[in-house]
């Protein structure tokens, strides 16, 4: 079984995927830490965008229990900071990059049944998965969720700094020339403003019972 989910920035994706795929005893699969880890590679690195691709041909990103390592190196820790999102939005609209973890996205999937989010797991990643959704929220909503997630890092961002810059990267997201962010006619749209985890995750359940 394929579950797929998309969504924007700050739409709950990662912490509802996570506790869909344990509630049904399925595999995890977050693609967003593979752009981040990329990311946290790129910045430690000080590396060009052409000397990453480069470098991506040594690189392995594996997930153990929710951790991310690259290369041996648990950097989970490391890849959920301001300066990493931002520049995995960059390097996420690069084609190359992106063609060679949607393969390897896809190689993952094919060996277990799983939910896996992401920003183009419904429409170009997994097209055959048996059940699509698309998670959405409000930009403001999604700045204060973003705000508590940094958890100290980065902790002197404004709200209203925060909000600036998810709506610059649900541009950048939706418009970039290579798998935008888009709500595909077969997916399932929910607004998950105002609801918690819970209620996200049996909504979806409800539709996967059906």
């Amino acid at each position: 079984m394929k579950i797929a989910i998309d969504g924007p920035a700050g739409s709950g994706k990662s912490t509802i995927a996570k506790k869909l795929a344990s509630k049904l005893n399925i595999e995890y699969i977050d693609t967003g830490a593979m752009y981040r880890a990329l990311a946290y590679y790129m910045n430690q690195n000080n590396l060009s965008l052409e000397e990453l691709k480069i470098n991506m041909e040594t690189l392995n990103i594996e997930f153990k229990e929710e951790r991310t390592f690259i290369n041996g190196k648990d950097i989970s820790d490391f890849i959920r900071t301001n300066e990493v999102s931002s520049l995995a939005s960059k390097i996420s609209k690069d084609k190359d990059i992106r063609e060679k973890l949607v393969d390897l996205q896809r190689k993952l999937a094919d060996k277990v049944s799983c939910v896996m989010e992401g920003r183009d797991i419904t429409s170009v990643v997994l097209k055959d998965a048996e059940y699509k959704f698309y998670l959405d929220a409000n930009s403001k909503v999604r700045a204060i969720r973003r705000k508590n997630d940094l958890k100290g890092k980065d902790k002197n961002i404004s709200l209203d700094k925060l909000i600036e810059e998810i709506e610059e990267r649900d541009l950048r997201d939706k418009t970039r020339e290579n798998s935008p962010l888009k709500l595909t006619e077969d997916s399932i749209y929910i607004d998950t403003s105002y609801m918690d985890v819970d209620e996200v995750v049996d909504k979806i359940t409800s539709y996967i019972g059906d």
